[in-house]
């Protein structure tokens, strides 16, 4: 390695250090665990049930990070889960309505949700605090008026499937045992796709200018990456194979990533998140911006809704209590600036997981619910001080 190689690799370490410090933040806190537990962490039934425990919190985290990116927070998320679980609670178990159409029309009607209070935000400069707050109380009041106070259930499998389904082995019998092949054969692929598609982003780059990542931490990072997925998938097919929310967690990250790093549409979030009056004056439609971002915001607490409403088998009152704050910590952790204008989306998902391994691993040790409160605090305050930190140093 030659020293502007060494000095280039240090650099970028640097510039990056929250990012990836919350990705051995959270290696560290698996390991931490894995040793309190005696090795039930990282159990396939138990890495398996963090996935499906922490599905909506990632689902919702992707959406909420492009809110705070464009420089505003949605309080209304956990109610929004609520409600849509209990629309499609009354449109399947009293109304007797398909699954295939209860769930577009949930969807739908999230996304009207969203749009509503960014109209409110984007076009008449209400507070998105102001107005997500009174979302939140008005949403709370619909789901116990839609519910009449009392839970509805159970659902038909074809819905509890998208929560607690698993893809099927269609290699099934090749091995024997159980063994899920085509998880493992699903996991493979992925971990060959990513670095290609890694690839072909910086040849991109390169055309228009110098790339930034050092090319020695690009293969060291999806060699870790890569083993981690491969691993992961290992274990998860040891018990059941993938479980179909995890399927659909990661279409949203690739998906949401896509949109983030290499579209115009990306950038102009950034953008408006870093210098408002900037991104106009530059062109930039801003009100529409952020009209979708609360949009999108909505539509992915609808499907965070179904996944919670499909995992409890039932709709509740009180589904969805307090779901923002977890989401908001998670974007925070995650490494998501409270200016706006900073983040990730696989900072979000980290610091989702993060606060996930750290809700159950506290469970599995029997820490107290009250301890779990304060110590969840903590390590979010610690994450925004990171922050502030590295901000004054730069």
């Amino acid at each position: 390695m030659t020293e502007h190689s060494t000095k280039s690799v240090g650099y970028y370490l640097r510039t990056h250090v929250r990012e990836y410090g919350m990705v051995v933040a959270l290696v560290v806190i698996l390991g931490f665990f894995q040793v309190l537990t005696d090795g039930v962490m990282l159990k396939p039934v138990n890495l398996t049930n963090l996935f499906l425990q922490n599905s909506y919190i990632i689902i919702m985290a992707v959406g909420m990070l492009l809110v705070i990116v464009g420089g505003h927070i949605d309080l209304s998320v956990g109610s929004v889960v609520g409600f849509v679980g209990a629309l499609a609670a009354v449109m399947i178990v009293q109304w007797d309505m398909p699954v295939v159409v209860t769930i577009p029309v949930c969807l739908v009607v999230g996304a009207i949700i969203g749009a509503i209070q960014g109209y409110w935000v984007a076009y008449w400069r209400i507070p998105a605090f102001i107005v997500t707050l009174a979302g939140m109380l008005v949403f709370k009041g619909l789901t116990l008026a839609l519910l009449g106070g009392a839970s509805v259930g159970p659902f038909p499998d074809s819905f509890q499937g998208m929560s607690s389904g698993f893809l099927p082995d269609f290699f099934a019998g090749v091995i024997e045992g159980r063994f899920n092949l085509f998880s493992m054969v699903l996991g493979l692929a992925i971990t060959i796709i990513l670095p290609v598609l890694g690839l072909r982003q910086r040849a991109k780059q390169a055309k228009f200018a110098d790339v930034e990542e050092p090319m020695v931490f690009f293969i060291a990072k999806h060699a870790v990456a890569g083993a981690a997925i491969l691993f992961v998938t290992y274990l998860l097919s040891t018990y059941r194979g993938l479980p179909n929310v995890l399927i659909i967690m990661a279409l949203l990250i690739a998906i949401f990533t896509f949109v983030t790093n290499s579209t115009t549409l990306g950038r102009r979030i950034y953008a408006l998140g870093g210098n408002e009056k900037a991104a106009k004056l530059s062109g930039i439609n801003t009100k529409r911006l952020t009209f979708l971002t609360f949009a999108n915001m909505g539509m992915l607490a609808a499907l965070a809704g179904l996944v919670f409403a499909a995992r409890l088998n039932t709709a509740t009152p009180k589904a969805g209590l307090a779901f923002e704050l977890d989401v908001i910590a998670a974007v925070f952790i995650g490494g998501a600036s409270m200016s706006g204008g900073v983040g990730k989306v696989i900072g979000a998902v980290v610091g989702a997981l993060i606060m996930g391994v750290m809700n159950n691993g506290m469970s599995i040790i029997g820490v107290g619910i009250d301890w779990q409160q304060v110590i969840k605090g903590l390590v979010l305050l610690a994450a925004v001080i990171f922050d502030v930190y590295n901000k004054n140093k730069a």
